[in-house]
């Protein structure tokens, strides 16, 4: 064996676990400083540039972002690009470390159990109520297969966003999802470089006794893509793909993904969902979820707060006017209706100040915040007027939310 270093520095490094990443780019992405890249092989983390600030926690699907390791030297992004799985941990106790006060390691080594919760930092928690996820049970090596049930177009044949509502059919394939979880779609064929294309990842719009109550099958609230965030033309290659799904094509999937954008059981559940677009899907799974339990006693209270450009384009309006009064509060903001001002999911928190500041004291409340990356600073800025109207602090409130996993946010680009 060999000897430990004298006097051996502690460092925490944040890494990846490359078993578990299902290579979709998401923490690249959510990342503001730039500290993750990857190769063809691997995603990986810049000890150098990684602040801890926990952006890339709770988007990551499948968990492989949520590992770290002690080391007395970090590991370079190239040795990190040649992993195959992680290394060992460190034995922290074969190391000659200094001491304080006669205790065998000093306060500034104890913090590196500790992750970062200042600027929104910090291990996500599902609620405490929440069921047991399974999660990573089919890989793209060995994917399950579905067939298409239905593909519906939800908005209007003239609207500009073409949203479709997709049931897949497991048939006798064990898949189990819960509401709030993710699966991935292999679509067929190649990238540009000859490559497999990697796995895209959408929501389960659907309870977990599926979309038909009973039967293991389970549906998903997809967007066809027809341009990238700079309007430019592009057409998103599993979008597409989906959309023109006609009835009785199988499909690949991957998953589930997901352990904490989970729906509390317990009883008394007061949920607010706020959402855009297709970040409708785990909303309209919870929905449904809870309608179907009324049934058993389920006695939990919705508000939906939920954002589209029109009538037109918003998915799954017609269901939700059907949705029993006293189950749901249902709020709809339009930006760009004709003849009226533009109003957006914020501006609807705001109008409801009253109904939500006991819900931000009560505590059990819970907060879901799914759909387009921009919508998260307007979000933040009503809740924090809301509180302040309160007498509350977001700022505060919204941290011992997440540690008690009651606030969970999934925004995308």
């Amino acid at each position: 064996m060999t000897a430990a270093p004298a006097a051996t520095e502690l460092l925490r490094q944040h890494v990846i676990d490359p078993e578990v990443c299902i290579r979709c780019n998401t923490c690249e992405e959510m990342c503001p400083i730039d500290a993750i890249s990857h190769d063809d092989t691997n995603y990986v983390v810049d000890f150098g540039k990684c602040e801890l600030c926990g952006d890339c926690m709770a988007p990551c699907p499948t968990g492989a972002i949520d590992n770290w390791r002690k080391v007395t030297k970090p590991y370079t992004l190239d040795e990190q690009l040649g992993w195959d799985e992680l290394p060992v941990e460190l034995d922290i106790s074969e190391l000659n470390l200094p001491t304080t006060g006669g205790g065998p390691i000093p306060e500034d080594v104890q913090q590196i159990t500790d992750i970062a919760t200042e600027g929104g930092g910090g291990r996500d928690v599902p609620p405490w109520s929440a069921a047991h996820p399974y999660v990573n049970l089919y890989s793209p090596e060995e994917p399950a297969t579905a067939t298409v049930a239905g593909n519906f177009r939800l908005t209007d044949a003239e609207a500009s966003t073409d949203i479709h509502h997709i049931v897949l059919d497991l048939g006798k394939t064990a898949f189990p999802v819960i509401e709030g979880q993710s699966v991935g779609v292999l679509p067929p064929g190649t990238d540009a470089n000859g490559k497999p294309h990697h796995v895209r990842l959408y929501s389960v719009a659907s309870p977990r006794d599926g979309e038909r109550s009973g039967y293991n099958n389970l549906a998903l609230t997809v967007k066809r893509i027809t341009e990238d965030n700079d309007g430019q033309p592009v057409k998103g290659v599993a979008s597409n793909y989906l959309c023109d799904l006609e009835k009785g094509a199988e499909v690949k999937i991957t998953g589930p993904f997901g352990t904490t954008f989970l729906m509390p059981n317990n009883p008394g559940s007061k949920i607010v969902m706020i959402c855009t677009g297709t970040g409708s899907a785990p909303m309209r799974a919870m929905t449904e979820r809870a309608r179907r339990q009324r049934r058993r006693g389920y006695d939990a209270s919705l508000f939906l707060f939920f954002g589209a450009r029109t009538p037109g384009e918003l998915p799954y309006l017609g269901p939700l006017g059907k949705m029993p009064k006293d189950l749901i509060d249902v709020q709809l903001a339009y930006s760009r209706e004709p003849g009226a001002d533009k109003e957006y999911v914020q501006d609807r928190l705001l109008e409801c100040t009253e109904t939500l500041g006991p819900l931000l004291q009560d505590e059990d409340t819970f907060i879901f915040v799914c759909g387009h990356k921009r919508m998260e600073d307007g979000v933040n800025a009503a809740l924090t007027k809301i509180c302040e109207q309160n007498g509350l602090d977001w700022a505060d409130l919204r941290r011992r939310f997440r540690t008690g996993g009651r606030y969970h946010v999934e925004t995308y680009y």
